[in-house]
C-alpha cells in the first residue's frame, strides 16, 4: 500500500482550513526534527521514537502522518521545490523563459531563509542519504513531484500553442539541474552563498542542459 502523502500542497492559496495548517507545521516540526537527527546520528542511529520526541510529539502522532522514519524529512524537502515554483509562477507569460527559470533559480537558492535553515539542513540530509537508499528514495520522489507540478507554471510562461513535449523535457532539466547542483555541493564543503553555492551551481547546471532546447529559443 502506498503511504499518503501529507506533505503535499495544497491546490492554491486560502485552501487550507486551520487544522489543516496546524497538521501542516506539525508535519514541518517532525520533519525539522527528523533531518536533524539524521544529519547528527544518520539514519540508523535515529528511530521514529527519537524523531517524535525531538519534534514534542507523540510517537502515535509521528505515525499518523509519516509510515516511517525516512518519509518524516519529505515536507522539509519539497518546500524548497514550493518556494522556486511559485518565484517562477510569478513571471508573466510571455517572458522568456531562459531568463525566467534562472532568475527563479537564482532567487529560490540565495533567499536569506533559504540560507539560514534550508540548505545547510538539506546538506546534511543528503550526506546522510548516501548510505541510505529509503532516504535517497523519499528524496528522488519528492523532485518527481516538484517536476510534475513545475509543467503547468512552465505551460502557461510558454503560452498558447506549448508543445507538451517540449514543456516535459524543460520541467524535467529544471527539476535536475537544482537536483545535482545540491547533491554536488552537499558532497563538499562548499558556500552557501558566492563561487561554488547551490545558486552558481544550478544555473550552470540549468544552462548546460537547456541550452539546445527550442523552447528557449522561441521569439
Amino acid at each position: 500500500m502506498r503511504s499518503p502523502r501529507p506533505y503535499a500542497p495544497q491546490a492554491g492559496p486560502g485552501a487550507q482550513s486551520l487544522t489543516e495548517r496546524r497538521k501542516a507545521a506539525t508535519q514541518l516540526d517532525i520533519a525539522r526534527a527528523a533531518c536533524e537527527l539524521f544529519a547528527e546520528h544518520g539514519p540508523d542511529g535515529t528511530t521514529a521514537e527519537d524523531i517524535a520526541h525531538h519534534a514534542g510529539v507523540a510517537l502515535r502522532t509521528f505515525y499518523r502522518y509519516f509510515r516511517n522514519k525516512q518519509e518524516a524529512v519529505a515536507p522539509l524537502l519539497a518546500g524548497g521545490g514550493d518556494a522556486w515554483r511559485a518565484l517562477l509562477a510569478e513571471e508573466d507569460p510571455g517572458t522568456p523563459l531562459a531568463e525566467a527559470l534562472e532568475r527563479a533559480v537564482t532567487r529560490a537558492l540565495s533567499d536569506l531563509q533559504a540560507i539560514e535553515e534550508g540548505l545547510e539542513v538539506t546538506r546534511g540530509l543528503l550526506r546522510a542519504a548516501a548510505d541510505d537508499p529509503a532516504l535517497r528514495a523519499v528524496w528522488y520522489r519528492v523532485n518527481q513531484d516538484s517536476e510534475e507540478r513545475l509543467v503547468p507554471v512552465i505551460a502557461r510562461l510558454v503560452g498558447d500553442g506549448a508543445d507538451a513535449v517540449g514543456v516535459r523535457l524543460l520541467a524535467a532539466a529544471a527539476t535536475d539541474a537544482i537536483r545535482i547542483a545540491l547533491e554536488v555541493w552537499s558532497a563538499t564543503d562548499g558556500p552557501v552563498s558566492g563561487p561554488g553555492s547551490p545558486a552558481e551551481l544550478a544555473v550552470r547546471c540549468l544552462h548546460d542542459l537547456t541550452g539546445a532546447m527550442p523552447l528557449l529559443r522561441r521569439g
